[in-house]
């Protein structure tokens, strides 16, 4: 009998390690090919795993709520016929062969193991919840809480999806019916609280990975245990910190031929593409351009080495529903029109949100955007996105008086500004290039072109 060693998953370029949320195939049992076998979860994507082979699972080597380094042997699956190395899954295929070539600290080759290591694919999204033997998924658990919908009441809802899991389509249902059946009697109910009633405090490990009730400690005081994901992007922003000297550089640009534009033409552009077009996409062009003038910029840092990109690659901040980040990649950048980046930023933006991004969607990243002019703040200081070494923030749009230059001398007028901020990675980008890059994104913004058509 042939042995295959399942292994964990790389999900991402800066993602080292995955949490095991729950084991859906025990020792002994039976899998098929594609069938999944665990669940896993970084901080910035929950997946399933599937079985690379068909065989009898033989051992497991991690528990459940685990944390696994990336290419570590988690399993070992028994398959019939002679030893062979089965085929790695398509979507991870160039990734698979990485292992058979790793070497020891000092230089020297490890010898093969004798399973055949298979990388398992990680496409689909975990669905989980904390009290439950059901797994909901983020979204559906964000439209329960919307609509008051307590985690009994999910309990009596019937999944149409796999193995009886309910989907946004399943709770959407639900809601709308549950609406007819009560379109006359007012809302009076509060939420419900999900969780059960508070408990004396735990350790940290006895905690479940998404969450629990804030425990009260005394009348004046509430301890609140952080979950998963809040947990791992605190790792990812210290080790940022401690690995990248932070600098941050601003510049205020105006932006009214922007404003301008997009007002007049967005009523347009959405009945001829189907698109709405918001300012991201513009300003994401605006970077590519002024990458390809400075490409310094899209590098990282592999110990004495500097390793530059030549795919712009552009990653964009979006927020959850949970309040957490995830940074979808935008790939060739550099290449699209402005219709191009408009319908990539939509259709990422869109997925996030819904919780159904695929790892290739969140890898390879060589930049990042992100806006915190949504929250309403003028300008911002934000921490790189390892191994990136640089970052852009824009800030809010806001109306202020200016000085605008004219053939007829200076005149003072209302204009729409914005700040634009750039951390950088002062090892390899210093003042002067982080500077003049900051100022080109500034100027490529001032001097779009508001007469081009759509």
């Amino acid at each position: 009998m042939a042995q295959v060693e399942l292994i964990m998953p790389k999900m991402g370029e800066s993602i080292m390690e995955a949490t095991i949320l729950k084991w859906v195939k025990q020792v002994g049992d039976s899998v098929e090919e594609d069938e999944t076998i665990l669940e896993i979860a970084t901080d910035k994507v929950d997946s399933e795993v599937p079985s690379p082979v068909d065989g009898v699972i033989q051992e497991i080597r991690f528990q459940e709520d685990e944390t696994v380094e990336i290419g570590k042997v988690i399993a070992i699956i028994g398959t019939d016929g002679e030893e062979a190395t089965p085929q790695a899954s398509p979507s991870v295929k160039e990734t698979a062969e990485a292992p058979a070539e790793k070497t020891s600290s000092n230089g020297i080759n490890k010898p093969a193991p004798q399973p055949a290591p298979v990388m398992a694919s990680a496409d689909a999204p975990v669905e989980r919840t904390d009290s439950s033997s059901r797994f909901y998924s983020p979204l559906v658990r964000t439209i329960a809480e919307k609509e008051n919908i307590s985690m009994a009441e999910l309990e009596q809802i019937s999944g149409s999806g796999l193995q009886g899991r309910v989907t946004k389509k399943d709770i959407l249902a639900y809601v709308e019916n549950r609406k007819s059946q009560s379109v006359s009697a007012p809302e009076t109910k509060a939420p419900v609280q999900e969780t059960a009633a508070p408990k004396p405090p735990k350790a940290p490990a006895a905690q479940s990975a998404s969450g629990s009730a804030p425990v009260s400690a005394s009348d004046n005081v509430e301890i609140i245990e952080m979950d998963r994901m809040r947990r791992i992007i605190a790792d990812h922003m210290v080790n940022s910190k401690k690995t990248s000297p932070h600098v941050t550089s601003f510049v205020e640009v105006d932006v009214t031929k922007i404003v301008n534009w997009r007002n007049k033409v967005k009523k347009q552009f959405q009945e001829k593409h189907g698109e709405k077009i918001t300012f991201t996409p513009i300003f994401m062009e605006a970077v590519a351009k002024a990458i390809r003038d400075f490409p310094m910029v899209n590098v990282s840092v592999d110990g004495n080495t500097i390793v530059r990109k030549k795919n712009v690659n552009i990653g964009m901040a979006t927020a959850l529903p949970s309040g957490n980040l995830i940074v979808p990649v935008i790939k060739n950048a550099d290449h699209l029109n402005l219709m191009g980046l408009t319908k990539q930023v939509n259709g990422l933006a869109a997925r996030a949100r819904a919780n159904k991004l695929g790892a290739d969607e969140i890898q390879g990243g060589t930049f990042t955007l992100t806006n915190v002019g949504t929250f309403g703040n003028v300008m911002g200081t934000p921490i790189i996105n390892q191994p990136q070494v640089a970052i852009l923030a824009v800030g809010a749009i806001r109306k202020k008086p200016a000085v605008v230059e004219t053939e007829y001398g200076d005149l003072i007028a209302v204009r729409h500004m914005m700040f634009l901020s750039l951390s950088y990675d002062h090892r390899v980008v210093d003042g002067f290039l982080g500077g003049s890059f900051l100022r080109r994104v500034g100027d490529y913004m001032e001097q779009f072109d508001d007469t081009q058509t759509i």
